[in-house]
Formats: C-alpha cells, structure tokens, sequence
C-alpha cells in the first residue's frame, strides 16, 4: 500500500484546501477528484488500484467538504470549485515541481463536472481527462423538483438540501455500503446554489464541448440511479477532441470507480493515461481557428440572414422595434442606439449601474435592460480586472520592479484609474482610438484627480505599441479582442503588446468563451461602428491562449464569472 502525505494549500480568499499526496519516482502525476458529499478519503484506494506506482497521485478535500474549510452557502458557486482546482494545480506545479502537461485528471460525479467545466473555461495543457459518471443531470425522483427549488431559492435565497441517494444505490462492493454509512467526513447537506449551478454549468458545457481539446476518456456506469447517461453520451459526441474514448460498463451503480468489478474501468483509465503519456504533450494550437471551426462557423451563420418569415426573425424584429420605441424611454438602451451598444460609452453606463430613463417606466426598463445577464457579467469582469490589476502591481512590487500601466483600448479608463488609488504607480497611460473616450477619459481623469495621462492610439498597430513610453511593466487590454472575429488583427495588437513589455512584466486580457445571448446580441443590437450588427465571433480560452502564447506570454492566473462568460487573466513576459 502506497503511504499518503498530507498537507493543504490556501485560495485566494483564504480557504484552507486539504490533500492527500502519494509521491511517485517521476514527475507525472495523477489528481483525484472526488463525488459530491464525499472527500479525498473515498477515492484512496484509486491510488494503488489504478496501478502505475511511478506517478505522484494527488487527492483534494474539495471546498466545503472531508477536512477543507469554506462553506457552500456563503457565495459559493461552481465556478467556486472550478477555480479552486485552477490553484490545486498551479500549487502541485509549484510545491511538487510537476507541470500542467505531466498531470492527469481523474474524476467522479460531481467532481467530473468541475473537471470538465475548469477543462472548459480555463483550457488548461493537462495530458488528458478521465471522467468517470460525470452528473450532468442529477435523477431528482420528486416531480418539478428542479423548478421548485429554482423559485424556491429566487424568494428565499439559499438553502441546504439533503442528498437521498443510499450508499446501496452507489456500489455492490459491500465494504464501501458500510464505510459510506459510518464515514463521518461526508456531508449529506448540498446548498441549493450550488445543485441549481450544477445543472446550469452542465446545460453550458455539453452545449459548449466543443471548446474542450483535450484528450478525454468517459467511464460510465450501466445501471446509474443518480445521474442520467443521456446528457453523457451528448457531452461525448460534441467534445472538441479527436482523441476521445467512451466506457459504459454493464450493472454498474453510480460509484462507477468504487464499484466491486472496479478493477475493469481501471483497468480503461491506465491504458488510456499510459497511452496518453507515451504519446508526448498534445500540440495545440488554436491561433487559426477564426478560419475554421465551430466558432466560425457559428459566427458565419450569426452573418446569413434569418428567413424573413421565420419564428425567429419575427421575434427578433419585434424586438428591434420595440427598443427603438418604447425602449428609448431607457437611458442605457437610448444611449446604446446613439452610440453602440459596444462603445466605450456604454460600457461606462454599465458600469455605473444607475437605472434611468424619461418616466418611471422608463427608469423600470433601464433596470430590467442592466440586469440582463450580459451586463451583470461585464460588471463581474471589472471587479476582476481590478483585481487583476492589483495583483500584477502586487507582483511586481514584490520583486522590487517599477510598476508603469498602459491600457490600450481603455474606453473611458474609469476601471483602471479605480484600480489604481492607493497604489501610486510610477506611471499610468490610458489610450483609445475614439476621440470622444479620449475627451471623455480626460475628463473622468480631471474629476477623480487622478495622476494618469490619455491620448489616442490604435491598439491594433504593432509599431505604436512597441514604442510606448516608458516601457511599460503591465499592459492591459479589455474588452476589445472580443468585437473583431479576426485573429490576424489580435496578432498584431498582441506581438506589439509583447515588444512593448519586457520580460518579467505582465499582460492583462480579456475573453468572452460563451455567452448564452449570442444570437439576440448579434440580430438586434448595433455596433459602434457605423451603427452595423453587433456580431461576435467567441474565442475558446484555449484559443486566446494560445493567441498570447504565441506573442511571448505565459498565463500565471485567471478570473471567470459564475456563468461562464467572461474571463480575465494574467500572463507573464517570458524571454523569447
């Protein structure tokens, strides 16, 4: 029996994250992630039974859950979970010296769907994914289950549930039914959140798997009481790999690698991984993918237009002309249809918050049209780029470097000169190459008595942007690589980015990965430029990542909404 280390790492919000670690003789590794209600404990055994001893084996006590601290009910989401395993691994790579691409991830259950979902949104150069029963969709037996708790959570906010699921309706293997019964470490209680953004996050992947590139292996269960094998095989055919196998294993329970014939899905994972690892890191790189791909070719249906008679474009139409009737009543639609709902205006508005509007009807709508979920998820993004701005400053501070900003495409600025209080940077250049956010920067610069200068610039020229002055130590740009489906532009905005930035310093960037309200975007709203459709092509994570790779840069963190939609990371300037 291997012999378990344990130990603990701490999140950015203080919680303290329990593991177990099994060293292994090489710099490989495997990361167990466990069901829900359960901890590292219950999936011990894979350590030994998996059978490939050279390999450090890594097991985490989820948030909330076994011996890790965190409470599930106090702001807790998915994305929660999908981010602490973000810093498990950045910590295994730091602590243990193994790196992303050495690493395989092994999971259940719920502890599937995070794997899944932090495969999705984070794109990380992991070898290869071993999804075990993943529980996309939870079997809830009471009739309207799913609806109740959902109007049930919106009047009373959250609240725990407990699991039903018997340990019999889990395994055959007798010893884990009564192991399962006497284990004090699992929690029966699930916060409602948590379940609700359970089945949301599911809904966005299996949509979405295409995104996810790398190498993924499903093992599931037969005869499964928890979770349905519908949204599994779904999830399966749209993955985004090639390089992708399927298990069903005949009257197996839900614990499908805790099951007494356990040894057979085992024996799948350790091919599967060996394969994987004999095969070298996967090669990817997405910088092309604005000329093929799922991406574009919904952008290209997003271009053609709807049959004029068509369900859809009747309601779309209906739309359009109710904002620009009823809806100019609305301060952010009415100043949407002046300037774009893309512009640096709005996203200003936006920010702000402030419903108004002509009439209190008026000020209603404005209410209803901030709140919609992109504008929540914009919102979400500034508090993140805060963030992220004061961490790269925190960063440099921390090595003695001189800390000079340069935003270019920065809109108003208003994010970074609030960013930037208290921290006294050596210098802050805000630039746009819209005259009127440059006034407007200026301005808003005056107001707040901010030491910072704004002047017009084109942040797709890659000459003006490796002649900023001085050289600056972080370079961010939000919010604008999303509104231009062309890489080649980016290209050049980024390779400028990274002969402006010497090695050692920082890029923050932005990233749209999904946005379920793609298409009402693209079919009623306009854009900045020249009052055109506002049409979006999305950028998988993995292909922005791999578009800033390319320019020099190597991400060493990042930032996502609980819904999945917008993201912001940062990347360090590494020697060419």
């Amino acid at each position: 029996m291997r012999q378990a280390a344990e130990s603990a790492f701490s999140t950015p919000d203080g919680v303290s994250i329990f593991y177990r670690h099994w060293p292994g003789a090489r710099e490989k590794a495997i990361v167990l992630l466990h069901r829900g209600h359960e901890h590292s404990g219950r999936m011990a055994h894979i350590a030994d039974e998996l059978g490939l001893p050279e390999y450090s084996v890594f097991a985490w006590d989820a948030r909330a859950h076994g011996r890790s601290g965190g409470e599930q009910g106090s702001g807790t989401t998915m994305a929660t979970f999908s981010a602490d395993l973000d810093e498990f691994i950045r910590h295994i790579q730091s602590a243990h010296g193994i790196e992303p691409e050495n690493m395989a991830i092994v999971a259940q259950s719920v502890g599937a769907v995070i794997a899944a979902a932090w495969a999705h949104d984070y794109a990380p150069r992991v070898r290869c994914l071993v999804l075990a029963s993943p529980a996309f969709r939870v079997k809830l037996y009471v009739p309207f289950a799913r609806l109740g708790l959902s109007v049930w959570h919106a009047v009373a906010g959250d609240f725990f549930v407990n699991s039903y699921v018997k340990p019999r309706a889990l395994t055959h293997d007798v010893e884990r039914i009564a192991s399962y019964q006497t284990d004090p470490l699992i929690k029966r209680p699930i916060s409602a959140r948590v379940l609700l953004g359970l089945y949301k996050t599911s809904e966005r992947l299996i949509a979405d798997a295409g995104a996810i590139q790398i190498p993924t292996q499903l093992l599931l269960s037969g005869r499964d009481w928890v979770v349905h094998n519908g949204p599994q095989h779904r999830f399966f055919e749209r993955l985004g790999t090639r390089d992708k196998e399927l298990h069903t294993f005949d009257g197996f329970f839900h614990d499908t690698l805790g099951e007494k014939d356990r040894h057979l899905p085992l024996a799948k994972a350790r091919a599967f991984i060996e394969q994987r690892f004999a095969a070298g890191a996967p090669a990817r790189n997405l910088v092309n993918a604005h000329r093929e791909g799922f991406t574009k070719q919904e952008y290209d249906a997003l271009c053609a237009p709807l049959p004029a008679l068509s369900p859809k474009a009747i309601s779309f139409a209906l739309t359009r002309l109710s904002m620009r009737t009823c809806g100019r009543l609305s301060g952010g639609i009415r100043l949407g249809l002046e300037t774009g709902f893309d512009s640096g205006a709005t996203l200003d508005y936006v920010y702000r918050n402030q419903p108004a509007g002509i009439t209190p009807i008026g000020k209603i709508v404005d209410w209803f049209y901030l709140n919609a979920i992109g504008w929540r998820g914009i919102r979400v993004r500034r508090r993140h780029l805060e963030a992220s701005i004061q961490d790269a400053i925190q960063r440099l501070k921390d090595r003695g470097s001189a800390v000079r900003i340069a935003d270019i495409a920065a809109g108003h600025g208003r994010y970074v000169l609030e960013a930037v209080k208290g921290q006294t940077p050596a210098n802050v250049l805000l630039r746009d190459f819209d005259d009127c956010n440059v006034e407007s920067g200026k301005a808003l610069i005056r107001a707040m008595g901010a030491n910072a200068s704004f002047e017009r610039g084109d942040a797709f020229d890659r000459q003006s942007l490796a002649g900023l002055a001085p050289r600056p130590t972080i370079g961010i740009v939000s919010g604008l690589y999303e509104l231009f489906p062309d890489n080649e532009l980016v290209e050049r905005s980024l390779h400028g980015l990274g002969d402006a930035i010497a090695p050692g310093g920082y890029l923050i960037y932005t990233g749209q990965p999904w946005h379920p309200q793609l298409e009402m975007i693209a079919r009623t709203l306009t854009s900045h430029r020249g009052g055109a459709q506002w049409i979006m092509r999305r950028r998988t994570q993995g292909e922005l990542d791999d578009l800033v790779r390319a320019a020099g840069f190597r991400k060493v963190a990042q930032r996502i909404d609980e819904w999945g939609i917008f993201t912001v990371s940062i990347a360090e300037r590494i020697d060419d």
